[in-house]
């Protein structure tokens, strides 16, 4: 099946809130776990970029599993900021060191910090130029960077799209359930990353299929 590219923002507010208020907690624990997984998680205690963050889920995750971090959280959608910046507000636990800041990619509004990990989560297929987000990763990272994308991965069909969603996302708003199913459309396959990361110069990335596609490694 032909990619088909999706909107590259969420910029509705309903669809910001509804999935602020969605349950991914099996999906995103996770992420977590699969982070600690791919790396030596225990030196990790600077800086931490999440790039796409949406709502903010994964990113106070990272905050909890990291104490030691501060995080900057970079989503495109003013929407979506909100939402996480609202969260923030009300948790009162992480605000001295977690930053929301919307900017699109490539982009100057980033803080140019020595990075200590890159992580995006369900990003890269709102891309219509994917490359952008392998130049922000090396603009971003110096040696010893750990990056972490999860992504999903294009199914064969768009039957096998729409099967997908009844498996995962059934009991989901109507709304979350048709961002899925375009979002499979607009997928990479791992055939397709492999190689933008050999045209961005980082093949030395891990390309590797679980419930998610993930490239992980070290810059």
């Amino acid at each position: 099946m032909e990619r088909i590219p999706e909107p590259e923002l969420m910029i509705d507010l309903a669809q910001a809130k509804a999935y602020s208020e969605a349950d991914f907690e099996s999906r995103h624990s996770k992420i977590i776990k699969l982070i600690d997984r791919s790396f030596n998680t225990a030196d990790i205690s600077g800086d931490i970029l999440d790039l796409g963050c949406g709502p903010g889920d994964v990113t106070f995750r990272l905050a909890r599993r990291f104490l030691s971090a501060d995080i900057t959280a970079i989503d495109g959608s003013p929407a979506m900021i909100s939402q996480a910046q609202a969260r923030l507000l009300r948790e009162q636990t992480f605000t001295n060191r977690m930053y929301f800041i919307q900017a699109l990619i490539p982009g100057l509004a980033i803080p140019n910090k020595p990075y200590q990990l890159i992580v995006s989560t369900s990003f890269l297929h709102h891309l219509h130029q994917p490359e952008v987000l392998w130049q922000t990763v090396i603009k971003y990272s110096t040696p010893g960077t750990k990056v972490f994308i999860a992504d999903l991965c294009r199914p064969a069909s768009k039957r096998a799209a729409r099967q997908m969603v009844q498996q995962h996302a059934s009991g989901e708003p109507d709304v979350l359930q048709q961002d899925f199913y375009h979002s499979l459309l607009a997928a990479f396959t791992a055939e397709e990353v492999e190689k933008q990361l050999l045209a961005a110069g980082l093949s030395n990335l891990t390309v590797e299929l679980d419930d998610y596609l993930l490239i992980y490694g070290e810059i």
